[in-house]
């Protein structure tokens, strides 16, 4: 045989061996074999001796342990050493904190599809959905948006007494404390079907925040029993409201930087002399504050005498203030986009409280940080991602069916091209994002403590829907602009920002968190790496680091190889299980996976420590991550709910816009590698025949568009978290299902009556006269006639927009009180004046 075919079996081989990822000694005997076949086959002693030589120089010292790790793995170390950055306490908790799930998979660059196939589907218990069938459904009924939201900002009392009496604010206290003892998927939906709802950002954070971040699940997981008993029964009956006081104005995304402090000192308590804590707070955006019993708190301790020991820096501590406890300020509240939920200030100056307070008792005063990094993954998975999940598919439900009834130039608007692609936005989006939440909720149930995860849920999930209320605000025009009673979309479009700021900012989500814990806690090598260079045991840590090290070099071998081979392919030829259908997603998620792997470690490789400081690289990395999570969950959902052919549309949309988004984020991080060669080199490796992912075509469009204009069963599984009355005269999801049915019972008698117009027989340019005309003409009976003007008293119903007297939009304050106030305001400007300047406005 010739050189140039030797060279392609050598190559071939190596390729094939790399893809595999065989282990050390698989690859040496393959390699001599072949070695020993190339000698056989006499191509001459000159290139023979030479290929043995190369062989020997890498095959020996890899497979000699003692030499290896003296020669090689120690200076690897001793490098590593060098160059790791210095981890602070609270980054070391952070990376400790939470479990490694699905995420890992998807790190590793071979996922295993098996394994998310075997994940067991989410469900509810017959109690959890009763409770979803009755309590959740008429708690929306109790619930007026324009009253909540322009008259009353507040829930009314009606409301307030039905959330205590059925337990909301226990949903996650168990059933021994008096709670519902509900599991992660059922509080999920529970708030999923809220935020479908009226008012459903204020209803959703209403009942969200004691069951999220507060302090039910604190004291669940490190409260003493005393606290549990006193605190959680009357948490879950309502007798105390909960909130936690977290943000302050000087640390917000950064809550380690909290100055909110606590001194260890002798204080009064009761008539008695204790010791205690003097606490001085200021914190802001806390949702329930304004209305809270008890006030969850976390701030740094102090211990400049030694009360408590010989550390005079404790750390963060979170502890449980009564309201009532003097010198606590609540009351104030902020106004969040028009959406009045109990959110304000709360401050506090010098207040003394037992140790007792402290979450856990004295001996847990320092370990606030921890518990915060243990416990937010979990609420930061389910809170805001199935509010915004709910109100995603609400949007495509109310959209779906506006777009369908809504007319213009003589067609439903939804017939339009440029509507149907903001209809297939809204379908894929919402599908997507109640996918995850599915799936992430139910990880939580699975016993997980998804960090990266819900990084993942929250940032995407409120993104998601904050570009589905955009587009479904754009579908409704007029309609969703005018703010009224009848108007089921302007609320949640105003108050789509809020979801994205809170628990952690999006920006910073996605640029520092996403990637940045995951890059460290979901790679198999790097945490291991990180441990086995601090391990003071230099035998054990030698040891570790061997391992850990050269299974990293084979895991980026392999990476290398998959990304070559599966970019020529695209995917095809890999191992996937399931249908042909979601296979080829599945194939394609292979080749991304081993991308990630690649260019991930290529980034750590080339940027060190600095990769944290790089937040655009490290938040296309994120992204990357997060597609490929998305996609998973969705054919995950597609495959739990029956894998049903209709809904492929929206399984096809979703992968097609995530591959797309992936290959983007890929080919932005290449581009701004600062080491040029390595990024050309990574860019031949993953992009081999170029960029071949494309947004979803007009025609994958048009499909998704469909679903959501036409009553079936995809759109009823789109759309099942959402509640729709069975009446159309609620004026929102009611009514327009209602409408949308009659609009497509009507359709013969419609496109009858718009013959007759064309032909001449039918001349009125008026909807409702010319129903009359076609009466008289003989187009229509009476019964048919009938039916048509009903049909045009509910299209009326959906396309009114409300107006109103001057008076009625004063927001309850009257003419004469923003006078008085006026004047107050004009009496303190002429009270701050110089003598002189005062004197003249006396005298005038």
């Amino acid at each position: 045989m010739s050189a140039l075919i030797w060279f392609a079996i050598f190559a071939g081989v190596l390729l094939a061996l790399a893809y595999h990822r065989a282990s050390l000694r698989t690859a040496t005997y393959s390699v001599g074999a072949l070695l020993v076949l190339y000698s056989l086959s006499g191509p001459g002693w000159g290139w023979g001796l030479l290929c043995w030589a190369v062989f020997a120089a890498v095959a020996l010292p890899l497979n000699r342990e003692a030499w290896r790790k003296t020669y090689l793995t120690r200076p690897a170390r001793d490098f590593f050493r060098r160059v790791l950055p210095p981890l602070s306490d609270t980054e070391r908790t952070a990376l400790e904190a939470g479990t490694v799930w699905w995420e890992g998979e998807l790190f590793s660059g071979r996922p295993d599809w098996h394994r998310l196939a075997a994940i067991p589907e989410p469900e509810l218990s017959a109690e959890e959905q009763a409770f979803l069938d009755g309590p959740v459904e008429q708690l929306i009924d109790l619930c007026d948006e324009w009253r909540i939201t322009h008259e009353d900002a507040d829930l009314p009392d009606e409301a307030w007494r039905f959330l205590k009496e059925n337990r909301f604010f226990g949903m996650i206290i168990p059933k021994e404390y008096g709670g519902l003892g509900f599991g992660a998927y059922a509080h999920s939906c529970v708030l999923a079907k809220l935020g479908s709802g009226p008012a459903a950002i204020t209803v959703g954070s209403t009942v969200a925040v004691p069951n999220s971040l507060g302090p039910a699940e604190l004291l669940l997981h490190y409260g003493t029993n005393e606290q549990k008993n006193h605190y959680l029964p009357r948490l879950a009956d309502g007798r105390e409201i909960p909130c936690f006081a977290l943000t302050s104005p000087h640390a917000g995304s950064d809550a380690g930087a909290i100055p909110d402090k606590g001194v260890v000192c002798r204080g009064q308590w009761n008539g008695k002399e204790i010791l205690g804590m003097r606490l001085t707070w200021d914190k802001r955006y806390i949702t329930l504050a304004p209305v809270a019993t008890v006030l969850g708190l976390a701030f740094k301790l102090y211990d400049p005498d030694g009360l408590l020991g010989d550390r005079e820096d404790i750390g963060v501590t979170c502890a449980l203030i009564p309201t009532d406890t003097p010198g606590v300020e609540i009351g104030r509240r902020h106004f969040p986009l028009n959406a009045p939920f109990q959110n304000g200030p709360t401050r506090g100056e010098e207040v003394f409280v037992p140790l007792d307070f402290i979450i856990g008792g004295p001996e847990m005063a320092g370990e606030g940080w921890r518990m915060l990094m243990e416990c937010l993954a979990v609420g930061r998975s389910i809170s805001l991602p199935s509010m915004s999940s709910g109100s995603a598919t609400a949007a495509a439900f109310a959209t779906g069916a506006y777009a369908r009834i809504r007319r213009q130039f003589n067609v439903h608007i939804g017939a339009f091209e440029g509507v149907q692609e903001a209809l297939a936005r809204i379908g894929g989006l919402a599908y997507a994002a109640d996918s995850v939440r599915r799936f992430t909720a139910n990880a939580v149930d699975l016993g997980e403590t998804p960090s990266v995860p819900s990084a993942i849920a929250k940032y995407h999930c409120t993104d998601m829907a904050r570009q589905v209320s955009i587009d479904a605000m754009d579908v409704h025009a007029g309609k969703g602009v005018c703010l009224g009673p009848s108007n089921y979309i302007g609320r949640g479009y105003q108050g789509a920002p809020i979801a994205i700021t809170v628990e952690g900012a999006n920006i910073l989500t996605r640029s520092m968190m996403i990637f940045g814990q995951g890059a460290i806690r979901c790679h198999p090598y790097v945490l291991k790496e990180m441990e086995a260079a601090r391990d003071e045991d230099d035998g054990r840590g030698l040891d570790a680091f061997d391992d850990a090290f050269f299974g990293h070099v084979g895991h980026d071998i392999a990476a290398a190889a998959r990304s070559l081979v599966l970019g020529v392919t695209q995917g095809r030829g890999s191992a996937a299980p399931g249908e042909r259908d979601t296979r080829r997603h599945l194939q394609r998620m292979n080749r991304y996976a081993a991308n990630l792997a690649l260019l991930g470690d290529l980034a750590l490789a080339v940027l060190g420590g600095e990769l944290k400081f790089r937040e655009s690289i490290s938040a296309r990395l994120g992204d990357v991550l997060a597609y490929l999570y998305i996609a998973s969950a969705t054919i995950k959902r597609f495959e739990d709910d029956g894998g049903h052919p209709e809904d492929l549309p929206l399984v096809d949309w979703v992968c097609e816009d995530c591959f797309h988004r992936i290959e983007t984020q890929l080919d932005g991080v290449l581009r701004n590698l600062p080491a040029r060669p390595v990024a050309w080199l990574a860019r031949a490796l993953i992009f081999p025949v170029g960029r071949r992912a494309h947004r979803p075509d007009d025609k994958a469009g048009a499909r998704v568009a469909g679903i959501l204009q036409t009553p079936g069963a995809a759109r009823r599984r789109l759309t099942q978290t959402c509640y729709v009355p069975d009446s159309a005269d609620d004026g929102g999801l009611g009514l327009l299902d209602a409408t949308m049915r009659m609009v497509l019972d009507c359709r013969d008698l419609e496109k009858r009556l718009m013959d007759a117009v064309k032909k001449g027989r039918v001349a009125s340019d008026h909807p409702r006269e010319r129903i009359e005309e076609a009466l008289e003409a003989g187009v229509l009976d009476e019964a048919e006639a009938e039916r048509l003007r009903a049909l045009y008293e509910r299209l009326m119903a959906v396309i009114r927009v409300d107006d109103f007297d001057a008076t009625e939009l004063r927001a309850g304050r009257s003419t004469s009180a923003r006078k008085d106030a006026a004047a107050q305001g004009s009496a303190k400007k002429t009270a701050r004046k110089p003598r002189r300047k005062r004197k003249k406005a006396e005298e005038a």
